[in-house]
């Protein structure tokens, strides 16, 4: 090996060593922060864990309350707010419970403060507490407080309350109209679907599989 060789050898090695002194402190942090960084994220990670064992501990422990016909002094608006704050989807499926121990007890205007308090509801849990919400206004003489609620015309059960709604308005080609529709979108066989006829005939209209035998 060439005497130049080595003397590049050893200026690398020399530029090296000099860069890592004074680097040092640079690369010690930089490692100290992507540990300190890990550290952080496996705490967060723990922490919201432990979180969400709690929510839904208080979630199990407020349902079996309600279900044993326990209702909460302040109608259920603390616990539901506080699971609703920390997951909306355990608020709302805590809401609809209560509103049904509520109902069960007596309390229908109670049950509609429920439903109508919640704040956050889930795309995917919206439909139902809706469609609750709207029978029980209708059960109540408010049915055209109901109808706003009814918007989905690709679910059969909002239509089926849709239909509720208008029968119970006394507009029969409306509710007649909400029960067709709702009559296509549930299966023959479904006890729904059958349901739904009786209400349209009710309504003064005729199934559409006795249409097609006439």
């Amino acid at each position: 090996m060439a005497i130049d060789d080595l003397l590049n050898e050893h200026e690398q090695s020399e530029q090296v060593r000099s860069w890592l002194r004074n680097n040092a402190l640079g690369i010690i942090g930089g490692i100290g922060l992507g540990l300190a960084v890990i550290a952080g994220w496996n705490w967060w990670q723990a922490q919201r864990q432990q979180a969400e064992m709690g929510v839904s501990a208080a979630y199990a422990q407020a349902v079996k309350a309600f279900e044993d016909g326990k209702l909460p002094a302040d109608k259920g608006q603390g616990v539901v707010a506080s699971l609703d704050k920390n997951n909306p989807a355990l608020g709302t499926l805590a809401a609809l419970q209560l509103a049904k121990a509520q109902l069960d007890a007596g309390k229908r205007d109670d049950a509609i403060a429920t439903l109508r308090g919640v704040r956050d509801v889930p795309s995917d849990l919206r439909p139902i507490l809706r469609e609750r919400l709207a029978r029980l206004l209708i059960d109540a003489g408010k049915a055209k407080e109901a109808l706003a609620l009814l918007d989905d015309e690709t679910n059969p059960a909002m239509l089926d309350a849709r239909g509720d709604a208008q029968f119970a308005l006394g507009d029969m080609a409306k509710a007649q109209e909400a029960y067709r529709k709702a009559l296509v979108l549930v299966a023959v066989g479904d006890a729904q679907h059958r349901l739904l006829e009786m209400k349209l005939i009710e309504a003064g209209g005729t199934p559409p599989h006795t249409e097609d035998n006439a």
